[in-house]
């Protein structure tokens, strides 16, 4: 670039003031800089701004083409710079979510930060909670919405929503009948899980602690979808988030079963870098998150 902003600064105290003193003054310069500054300009561009009519300068003709221009563009500087300062426009957004979270609430709240920042896109990453940790360890994401724990140093773990596990089985099923159901129950019975890995599956080892050497683990899947559909086939029970279940208690396609003396409540977490640079856009989705969290409660 041929000139500097600091160039234009000076042309336009000049054309405000007519006069070099005062224009120093204003922009805190002393008089020689200044004028120096001027100089350069309309030297380097073989141009004069100014008719000078003994100490006074007077803004000529091509003076008050260029002045809008410079005025528009320095306040553009002006903006740019309080936003870099204050980190207030939020940009583009990598998250990443576990498979619950991904498809039962992230897409609602990137429509609303999309709506709340236009032209700014937010893209998904969906994996299972081991998957989402390495990645925003490694900085390939901004963000991470997890449902399990990781013990990684380098991570902030953020509580966010407090969820809650349900043994869930077809109507059909012989366990549907009961009222609750006891350790021997669950070990008889043929279960459905989600994979090693994820944090359905994490939670539901932890809440049956004691159990899990007797029981019966007939398929592990990493789809939820695929999870309920074999359940309502009869192949077995299965445990997943209330979150991932409610239409199909609604519709009655599926039955919640009441396990006893089992703590199947678990913590979603947002997962951020501790080396991470906390944009705008970051900043912006911690509040969204933690505004939806409010609302919930």
């Amino acid at each position: 670039m041929k000139y500097s902003l600091r160039q234009l600064e000076v042309f336009l105290a000049v054309a405000h003031h007519n006069n070099i003193t005062r224009a120093a003054a204003s922009l805190s310069m002393s008089q020689s800089a200044a004028s120096s500054a001027l100089r350069d300009l309309e030297e380097h561009f073989d141009i004069q701004l100014f008719d000078r009519v003994g100490k006074r300068l007077q803004i000529n003709e091509l003076g008050r083409v260029v002045r809008p221009r410079a005025e528009a563009l320095l306040e553009r500087a002006r903006s740019l710079e309080n936003e870099l300062m204050q980190h207030q426009t939020p940009g583009h957004l990598k998250l990443g979510a576990t498979l619950t979270i991904g498809n039962y609430l992230a897409v609602e709240l990137m429509a609303k930060y999309m709506a709340n920042h236009p032209g700014r896109r937010v893209t998904l990453d969906v994996a299972n909670t081991s998957v989402i940790v390495e990645k925003v360890a490694n900085y390939e994401l901004d963000i991470g919405l997890i449902e399990g724990e990781s013990n990684d140093a380098s991570l902030e773990f953020i509580p966010w929503l407090e969820d809650e596990l349900v043994v869930f089985c077809a109507p059909s099923h012989p366990l549907a009948k009961k009222t609750v159901l006891s350790d021997q129950d669950l070990q008889s019975a043929g279960w459905i899980l989600r994979e090693q890995g994820s944090g359905t599956r994490q939670a539901f080892d932890w809440a049956m602690h004691g159990l899990l050497p007797s029981l019966n683990v007939l398929l592990e899947l990493q789809h939820t979808e695929a999870i309920k559909r074999s359940v309502k086939a009869g192949v077995g029970i299965s445990c997943l988030s209330r979150i991932t279940l409610q239409e199909s208690f609604v519709n009655k396609s599926l039955v919640e079963l009441n396990v006893a003396g089992r703590d199947m409540h678990r913590q979603f977490y947002l997962v951020l870098h501790k080396q991470k640079f906390r944009s705008a856009g970051i900043n912006n989705w911690l509040k969204m998150c933690i505004n939806r969290e409010q609302t919930i409660a």
